[in-house]
């Protein structure tokens, strides 16, 4: 955890703030963050299932992306405005209803202006991923 500017309860606190359309219903909880690697999970729930039972891309987009910026912000602090400039999702298999979805993202490569991680998404204790995503965030300048 050498690496880490920011723990998971710095972490949570943060969003919980700045960015609580995502994070602040309690919906996903972060269970490590270390400054290259993170792992979060998303509890079942039927909001997640689009019509023939299975988990959502958009659920699945949503988790990836959120992974990611969370991967990010323990890397390099508190930078709200990091953005996602590209995110490519490969949906594998079906996520299965009942099960929680989790996300392992780790950063690939950490620049001074642009980070790329990977992300993948889990069905439960499946150890077979349902999704795999390569991200890009841009990271602003240092004010």
């Amino acid at each position: 955890m050498a690496n880490a500017k920011m723990t998971v309860a710095e972490l949570e606190a943060f969003l919980h703030k700045e960015f609580p359309q995502a994070f602040g219903s309690g919906e996903v909880q972060i269970e490590s963050a270390d400054g290259a690697m993170c792992l979060l999970r998303q509890p079942y729930s039927e909001r997640m299932l689009r019509p023939g039972g299975t988990v959502s891309g958009p659920t699945l987009m949503a988790l990836a992306d959120l992974a990611m910026y969370v991967v990010l912000l323990s890397a390099i602090g508190p930078v709200g405005l990091a953005v996602t400039t590209n995110l490519n999702i490969n949906f594998l298999r079906k996520g299965q209803p009942g099960q929680d979805v989790v996300a392992a993202a780790k950063l690939m490569k950490l620049g001074k202006r642009l980070a790329v991680g990977e992300v993948i998404l889990l069905s439960g204790t499946s150890p077979d991923p349902i999704a795999h995503v390569t991200a890009t965030y841009s990271i602003p300048d240092a004010q």
